[in-house]
């Protein structure tokens, strides 16, 4: 039985990779090719991403473009007069209603149907209300059916109460993995609503890593540790950026459905430098460059997790209306001070050796004179649906769980 106040139709979905199909090649006809036109994921993902990190960082960064853009939507359909302007202009969203509709939901299509195979993936998303009398429950119903959107209730506890109650929402829809706290919740008011998001991806290559090789080395992050490195040689696609000193790799994840990007700096440094180009016409342009070579690739075996709340990025992109009590419009919703207290977001990315092939022999690839390929410091990291084109996540990791060897200098 569901608590009083819960309306459930969220994105949770898992499938046993024993269904997991042939894959398809890196070059299959069947993957949409990127531009920045593409899926809305990207510029929201990007705008987000680069806000978060526009005064530096020092710890891991991880959003779901696509959960987030999926979960701004509610908000937008929910929203009237300038409050509902904000979010469009954000979203960037189509004149046409019903394309806009369709865009939306496909990658929730797509990701059913690669769960299990490509990878596992775990999410959910969430409206939660704080003493709010009414909410127009045909309304909630058609949002739920439309985004995959949980209601949840806030009762009349205080802040601790409310950031417990999402903490606990935060990590059932996770499957329960680690997840950083939640330190600095909401100070939610009567009417109001608090937007939360969260996902937890495990990709599944496809070639998989040498899951006996237990071979301990440094990352050299914001931190210096050690954490254990996956080693495979393949043939991958690849290009290499001497003016902006970065190497692009792409990854295939089984199935062909979806794949995995990584912008390795040609040295140890911050992410700042790279962070600085990343734009959706430099992403285009890399993307488009990749080439089939020889690789011989050495990944940390770590899980890049991170709890954000967004409010402040949200505004500084154009969303300032929403969150006043006074001029904030979510008439369509319910009556009285409806108004936003915050958007949190939980993501968690977990780079492990298995691939999508279990007990079945792997085909051999010809390796010859490979390039190495050594994520040992900082990187970027993208993971693409190859059907729609959305970003399904976005993130970096500065800094490897581990032993410490010693502060960066």
């Amino acid at each position: 039985m569901l608590p009083a106040g819960v309306l459930c139709l969220s994105l949770v979905f898992m499938v046993s990779p024993s269904m997991s199909h042939q894959p398809l090649t890196s070059g299959d006809p069947k993957q949409k090719m990127f531009s920045s036109q593409s899926h809305p994921s990207w510029s929201l993902g990007l705008q987000v991403y680069r806000a978060l990190r526009s005064e530096g960082s020092h710890i891991n960064t991880i959003i779901s473009p696509v959960l987030l853009a999926n979960s701004l939507s509610v908000l937008s359909h929910t929203a009237n007069g300038a409050t509902a302007r904000q979010f469009q202009e954000l979203l960037k969203t189509e004149k046409d209603e019903k394309q806009a509709e369709k865009s939306s939901s496909n990658p929730f299509i797509s990701m059913r149907n690669a769960n299990g195979t490509s990878y596992i993936l775990r999410g959910s998303s969430a409206i939660f209300s704080k003493q709010v009398p009414t909410l127009e429950s045909s309304f909630l119903e058609e949002l739920q059916a439309q985004f995959e959107l949980d209601h949840v209730a806030l009762g009349a506890g205080d802040k601790q109460d409310d950031i417990e109650k999402i903490s606990s929402w935060a990590k059932r829809g996770m499957g329960g993995v680690k997840q950083m706290p939640l330190n600095e919740g909401p100070d939610a008011k009567e009417g109001a609503l608090i937007l939360a998001s969260a996902l937890h991806f495990k990709g599944f290559w496809d070639h998989g890593f040498d899951k006996e090789n237990k071979d301990l080395r440094s990352f050299l992050g914001t931190k210096y540790t050690k954490v254990y490195m996956m080693h495979r040689a393949g043939v991958y696609r690849h290009y290499e950026d001497i003016e902006n000193m970065v190497q692009v790799l792409e990854l295939g994840l089984w199935g062909g459905k979806a794949s995995m990007v990584l912008l390795l700096p040609f040295h140890v440094e911050s992410l700042a430098r790279l962070e600085r180009v990343l734009t959706l016409e430099q992403l285009e342009n890399w993307l488009g460059k990749l080439s089939s070579m020889s690789m011989a690739l050495s990944l940390p075996r770590v899980n890049i997790s991170s709890t954000l709340s967004l409010q402040k990025q949200l505004a500084a992109l154009g969303v300032v209306d929403a969150w006043d009590q006074k001029v904030a419009d979510f008439s369509s919703l319910g009556k009285g001070k409806l108004h936003l207290s915050d958007v949190l977001h939980w993501a968690s990315l977990e780079l492990a050796s298995d691939s999508g092939s279990e007990d079945r022999v792997e085909e051999e690839e010809h390796v010859e004179k490979p390039k190495p390929f050594y994520a040992d410091h900082s990187f970027i990291i993208l993971v693409k649906d190859n059907s729609t084109g959305a970003l399904l996540l976005l993130g970096s990791l500065d800094l490897a769980e581990g032993p410490a060897l010693h502060d960066e200098l």
